[in-house]
């Protein structure tokens, strides 16, 4: 993934020759002629990095700076400028930029300090990830992948934990979202501070503001005390909007301007206040649609869409059934005191990899506990699933195993292709010379297969 470089100059001239520069190199760059349009997209879009000069008209690289720092955004900021001097060096470090280049420079000059600016950040982001592999990982934080799609989702999350950044995101009921929400947080340096989720289709509207926004006393009948809200409970932390679509018009405008302003009102009180808070929103919905029909502001749409993530519903990514299967089961054992639960077994995961999920992995979940509720032995077997999965895998047959894509023959053969393979792999209980000869194809080449599609490992 190429490394996305904000580059803030007011000089046109110099603007392109960095552009030029940096996306010969291989950086994703976008410019902006002042403080204030850089910021603007900094609140928009994530960036790796940013090159800042210092002498600008309006607000300086010194005044960048600090409007970071004031609205939390952690971003590795290297500073140019054609009137350098030592003081002036110290005085950015000190505001904090990572690095100081006098202009002009030479090329060669620049990319070195972008390159050590991006080992940089590589450090920070593993330290971070072992600080958090070292402590507690709650099991209802844990993403069980095997997916393409999954796993780049995951290195996504993981990749824009530690911004400011606002996240969207969408999918199906059931697959996910606030665990990946959760996982977020906990990769960010905010880990230590609350995480507050809150279902925006479960609050009754006459009492969404006073509930997101707090009170004081005496601002309404029932008001007997002051009352923080739930944006402030989250204070230092991150806010997770679930069904966001569900916000009704008049709340969109109030989140808007907490988002743009980065501070909040409490109904009754006169003054406002700052806080500091990360939104990661979710829907089920299409926002673009309800955009269109007007039940939700486009302004607030775009500001939420910063960093937007999908989930794929689970019909959807089927290689990962198994593993998440296995997973469940494992848990509602430990959860309900039912020892020596064995691996579910080819036909039953034939079986569930038949049917299409509607209520995708909290469906999975729940079905897995039952299964080992009913189960009569250690081993779960098709006895233990529901009908409505057993008549839904027989009449599916295979072909929910896979989903096409378009019309493509060449790219339906490799997801039909992948899905034979796993299939053969879990039927011989991963023995790759069997497997082999069922798909009718030499070791050599179910070997080769592996390594093409990723199916683990081949030595």
């Amino acid at each position: 993934m190429k490394l996305r470089v904000l580059v803030i100059d007011d000089e046109p001239g110099f603007l392109q020759i960095l552009q030029v520069i940096l996306s010969r190199a291989g950086y994703n760059v976008v410019t902006a002629t002042s403080a204030e349009d850089g910021l603007e997209l900094l609140e928009r879009h994530h960036f790796d990095l940013c090159l800042c000069d210092l002498k600008m008209p309006g607000m300086d690289g010194m005044g960048f700076l600090a409007a970071l720092k004031s609205r939390g955004i952690p971003l590795t900021v290297i500073v140019m400028s054609a009137y350098g001097s030592i003081d002036l060096a110290i005085d950015a470090m000190k505001a904090g930029a990572y690095d100081y280049i006098n202009k002009p420079f030479q090329a060669e000059e620049i990319l070195l300090a972008i390159k050590k600016a991006e080992e940089r950040e590589q450090l920070r982001r593993e330290n971070l990830e072992l600080r958090n592999k070292a402590g507690q990982c709650p099991s209802e934080t844990r993403i069980i992948a095997k997916s393409e799609a999954m796993r780049k989702i995951i290195a996504t999350a993981s990749r824009i934990a530690s911004y400011r950044s606002t996240v969207l995101i969408t999918g199906e009921s059931g697959t996910g979202k606030e665990v990946l929400a959760r996982m977020i947080h906990l990769q960010s340096p905010r880990a230590r501070m609350p995480f507050v989720a809150v279902n925006c289709g479960a609050i009754p509207e006459g009492l969404m503001e006073s509930e997101f926004f707090g009170y004081v006393k005496g601002a309404f009948t029932d008001a007997s005390g002051n009352k923080k809200g739930l944006i402030e409970s989250a204070e230092g932390g991150t806010l997770f909007l679930d069904e966001v679509g569900e916000l009704p018009l008049m709340l969109q405008v109030k989140i808007l301007r907490f988002l743009q302003e980065t501070e909040i009102r409490r109904v009754g009180e006169t003054t406002s206040r700052k806080v500091d808070v990360r939104i990661v929103a979710a829907t089920a919905k299409d926002l673009k649609s309800e955009v269109e029909k007007g039940a939700f502001r486009e302004d607030l749409f775009y500001r939420l869409n910063v960093v937007p993530i999908r989930i794929p519903a689970l019909r959807e990514r089927p290689e990962d059934i198994a593993e998440l299967a296995n997973y469940f089961l494992q848990q509602a054992s430990v959860r309900l005191g039912i020892k020596h639960l064995a691996p579910l077994g080819p036909d039953v995961l034939r079986t569930l990899m038949g049917y299409q999920w509607p209520g995708n992995v909290r469906e999975l979940e729940n079905l897995m506990e039952r299964a080992a509720v009913l189960s009569d032995s250690h081993v779960i077997s098709l006895d233990s699933l529901p009908d409505y999965v057993k008549e839904s895998a027989e009449g599916q047959g295979y072909r929910s195993m896979f989903t096409l894509k378009g019309l493509s023959i060449k790219q339906n053969a490799q997801i039909l292709e992948k899905s034979l393979i796993t299939r053969a792999l879990e039927e011989t209980g991963q023995n790759r010379t069997r497997a082999a000869k069922l798909l009718e194809i030499s070791h050599r080449a179910l070997l080769y297969k592996l390594k093409e599609y990723d199916l683990g490992r081949t030595e």
